[in-house]
């Protein structure tokens, strides 16, 4: 096998661990010199230092923009006619640029997770504790299994790689079958389930309950794998133990307003049990990027960003918001919402020429007595201008962090695992937690739930959080011609939003203008190997094996 793109997530993930530390012979290429690994991993404070790239920089060029365009785009979540629009409208090529960015950012997970377990079981002092060895070593393992099953669903057959150092010079390193990958992933989460404590060492990090509200979304994923119609029990079985546990004996709470889940001041708050950590003042790559290219305008941001005046809601994912769900504020803005939280820049009617800074009204567009915005512009990881942030952003770099998993997501996982294969049911449990999700979007309790509710509530509490299309990928499993059809269905084209008010409004009016349904078959489901990497590893073209987990 040729092993171009593997040396090249070697030589990142080494410049990463060592920057700062080493000299810059170290670099482009894994340590040659074992002292300088013995010299740094002798307290509990440098081995724990030595997993801490995993939390963000390595996912960096997922977070940036793939997770919205494949997360989210593919999903049906998000409308445009000039961003993501490959990703948007299904045309999703080996040449997309989100293909190429997640596929790198998860193989740099990856690596780096690799080089972290291999370098902390070796090299660490006898004097380190070993509850701090083993959690260190679990939190590698956690982070590459969680990149596997980014990459399993995405692709399919993929590569399962342990050792660094042997990729350079195997060239038989070959594709492994999905469901020994998935094998894989769980064996890795259990793992980490059984050796992270139960709470964090540092505020931030991974508890043994981020493994097990994983293992549940995991298992209730495979249940479906190589099913037809129906799941396997065991796989809901264990979905429903590790959910029911993290709900139990966590500690974890929903917080009270939905909106606070999505203000900087709230990061690591109660309802986290795993989000990337960012820096908005450390070195690219350490920020969180995404409000440069969420939000509608650089008024909201205080700097020369700000570019997704294109991009909004599609009308699919409006439809489903009832008027009074809480969480349409919180995700996507309507003309004239008012935000206290963030601030923006206008014209002082005042001082022609001067600008003023006051609570963001979300603007309208004019058309003579006419009154409407073209986009439900994208709220969510909008955190606002530094003063709204005390002082952490600036152009491109918030510190906002981002959810991976948290409370919400179980309660609906663990309702989705009771439910199982029945077209619907009244378990007192499922109907508690749902309820629970429900209550705080101030919407009223349902008595029974079909899987169709649950996932009606995943789109609307997950929204652009990179999660829906991992739904659909869930679904595929084991159900694909309702897959196909639920995809096919979605409008997502152009419409008008006409607000009651200028500002302050409290109700709007949506009206489809041209629709816009694209095409979606069994072909659009896996994503294609980036054209780089086939040219490079030529053993993707060939026939998965078995991965002897």
């Amino acid at each position: 096998m040729n092993n171009h793109f593997y040396t090249r997530y070697l030589t990142a993930f080494t410049l990463l661990v060592i920057l700062g530390s080493c000299s810059k012979s170290f670099l482009n290429r894994p340590p040659e010199d074992a002292i300088v690994d013995v010299n740094f991993y002798q307290t509990s404070d440098q081995v724990m230092a030595g997993t801490a790239p995993l939390y963000g920089i390595v996912w960096f060029a997922y977070n940036d923009k793939a997770a919205n365009g494949v997360g989210d785009g593919r999903a049906g979540v998000l409308m445009s006619g000039s961003y993501q629009v490959d990703n948007i409208r299904m045309q999703t090529t080996d040449v997309t640029p989100e293909v190429y960015s997640s596929w790198t950012a998860f193989f740099n997970v990856v690596a780096q997770s690799n080089m972290a377990i291999n370098n902390i079981t070796k090299y660490t002092a006898a004097s380190v504790p070993a509850n701090i060895k083993n959690a260190a070593i679990a939190e590698g393992r956690f982070m590459r299994g969680l990149a596997y099953s980014y990459l399993v669903q995405n692709w399919g057959p993929v590569p399962v790689i342990e050792d660094n150092y042997k990729l350079v010079t195997d060239t038989s390193v070959s594709r492994n079958t999905v469901e020994t990958v998935w094998g894989f992933i769980i064996r890795e989460m259990r793992f980490a389930a059984a050796n992270l404590p139960a709470t964090p060492i540092q505020k931030g990090r991974l508890t043994k309950w981020s493994a097990e509200g994983m293992l549940a979304k995991i298992y209730l994923t495979r249940a479906g794998l190589g099913s037809s119609m129906t799941r396997k029990q065991a796989d809901l079985d264990s979905a429903k133990w590790f959910a029911n546990d993290v709900i139990v004996n966590s500690g974890a709470s929903l917080l009270n307003n939905y909106e606070d889940l999505f203000l900087t001041k709230n990061n690591n708050n109660s309802e986290s049990l795993f989000s990337l950590q960012w820096k908005y003042d450390g070195d690219w790559g350490t920020q969180n990027s995404v409000q440069a290219f969420l939000a509608y305008g650089s008024e909201i941001t205080g700097f020369a960003d700000g570019w997704g005046s294109d991009l909004g809601a599609s009308l699919d994912q409006l439809r489903l918001y009832s008027p009074n769900d809480k969480r349409r504020k919180g995700t996507f803005m309507f003309p004239g919402d008012h935000y206290s939280y963030i601030h923006q820049s206008v014209d002082d009617p005042n001082n022609p020429g001067k600008k003023i800074i006051q609570e963001l009204q979300v603007p309208w567009n004019s058309n003579g007595t006419d009154r409407y915005n073209t986009r439900a512009w994208v709220k969510k990881y909008v955190v606002g201008r530094p003063e709204d942030n005390d002082g952490k952003v600036t152009q491109q770099h918030t510190e906002i962090n981002t959810y991976m998993l948290r409370l919400a997501d179980v309660y609906l996982v663990y309702a989705e695992a009771i439910l199982g294969n029945a077209a619907s049911t009244s378990d007192g449990e499922a109907l508690k937690y749902f309820n629970a999700v429900r209550k705080r979007a101030g919407l009223g309790d349902k008595t029974s739930i079909t899987w169709d509710d649950i996932y009606k509530e995943r789109r609307l509490e997950l929204a652009m959080e990179g999660q829906a299309w991992y739904d659909i990928l869930r679904l595929h499993y084991y159900n694909p011609q309702k897959a196909i059809a639920l995809l096919n269905a979605q409008d997502k084209g152009t419409y008008r939003i006409v607000p009651n008010t200028a500002t302050n409004a409290t109700s709007w009016t949506i009206n489809s203008d041209t629709p816009a349904f694209y095409p979606v078959t069994e072909s659009n489901f896996l994503l294609p190997y980036p054209a780089a990497e086939l040219s490079a590893a030529p053993n993707l073209r060939k026939p998965p094996v078995p991965y002897p987990y």
